[in-house]
């Protein structure tokens, strides 16, 4: 049986961070944030999660599209189920339907009381608990799951950031000569080609055709091509500080390969400065595709989004001030808790404090 142990000095690093109460607790509710958006569907949906129709249960929820004929509804297409449970509550037959807490999907449109402007204010009894925007869009459906896709979003681009930086920097840092001296030519260059200028243009230029999946993963590799050069130029100077250490000298000597010296050796005593670095890369991340959704260059319409909501809330800021209370209220406190981990994630890695040679 493979069994997995951290090392003395790792759990030294986590138990430090969890010494840190504001950032530990900030990472607690942060994470238990993300989980409840990965399961929205449960909380935020127009599908029924529980369906009790002539002696047969459905779960309608995470299954596929239900037809309003299946229970006795006069049409063929996918059924609503806010309808249904209120013919169920009419008939009074023992069928009973389960709805989310808000019954409402993020790309709806709840026309059933049309104003001039289309924005509703928040209405407890008809569970739109933020108001709805300019489409009457539930409010608090798109936040929800506009927080799940900015968060997704956000590791996906951590993840590839330090995957290029990690193997650029690791290049330069430990090639060393030409290797080096080419590498830093290319990666000045390429920082200061104007990030902002290039992710617009290339988003304009995208295909209408595209499905959105392909254009935000599009727009995801765009960012990261155009956002790796900082990390590589720390990655970089950390490896090429480390070996001029003994303990690399000793590992050429034993005849250990340039991959074994770089991936058991070097990058060990680097990852502090890289964890440092990541809760305010996904802080960045998250306020770079809310600013792009903001100008109209970020993810697809119809996709859930802060930065959409915000134009919206802009545009209607006299009549519809729920829009950006709820919108910046949570852009805050995502980034604020981001910003604690951070902070208590830089203190408990601190490299002055903790370093390993082997």
């Amino acid at each position: 049986m493979i069994s997995f142990q951290l090392n003395p000095l790792t759990r030294k690093k986590l138990q430090r961070f969890r010494s840190i109460k504001r950032g530990y607790w900030s990472f607690i509710v942060l994470l238990g944030m993300y989980g409840l958006s990965l399961g929205a569907e449960l909380f935020v949906n127009n599908k029924a999660l529980l369906v009790y129709y002539e002696g047969e249960f459905f779960f309608p929820t995470y299954a596929d599209q239900i037809e309003g004929t299946r229970f006795g509804l006069g049409y063929s297409y996918e059924t609503n189920y806010r309808d249904l449970k209120q013919k169920f509550k009419d008939n009074q037959r023992g069928n009973w339907v389960i709805l989310p807490i808000v019954p409402y999907d993020p790309y709806e449109m709840d026309y059933r009381e049309e104003t001039a402007t289309g924005l509703s204010p928040p209405n407890l009894e008809k569970r739109h608990f933020l108001g709805t925007d300019k489409t009457e869009r539930d409010v608090l459906a798109r936040l929800l799951y506009g927080f799940r896709i900015a968060m997704t979003f956000a590791i996906a681009y951590l993840i590839l950031t330090y995957l290029i930086a990690t193997v650029a920097g690791s290049l330069m840092g430990y090639g060393g000569g030409k290797t080096d001296m080419i590498g830093l030519r290319f990666v000045e260059t390429w920082a200061n080609v104007p990030f902002l200028y290039m992710v617009i243009i290339l988003v304009s230029v995208m295909p209408g055709w595209w499905g959105v999946g392909w254009q935000v993963s599009s727009l995801l590799l765009i960012m990261v091509l155009f956002s790796w050069t900082g990390m590589a130029y720390y990655v970089r100077a950390s490896i090429y500080k480390e070996k001029a250490r003994e303990y690399v000298a000793a590992a050429r000597v034993i005849g250990a390969s340039p991959g074994r010296i770089v991936f058991r050796h070097l990058l060990p005593n680097v990852i502090s400065t890289l964890v440092t670095f990541a809760p305010f890369t996904i802080a960045a991340a998250i306020s770079s595709v809310t600013a792009l959704d903001f100008l109209g260059y970020g993810l697809p319409p119809p996709t859930p989004s802060w930065g959409e909501l915000l134009k919206q809330g802009v545009n209607n800021l006299r009549i519809a001030p729920w829009i950006v209370i709820s919108t910046v209220s949570v852009l805050v406190l995502t980034l604020t808790l981001v910003t604690f981990v951070g902070e208590a994630v830089r203190e408990a890695f601190d490299p002055k404090k903790f370093s390993t040679y082997e």
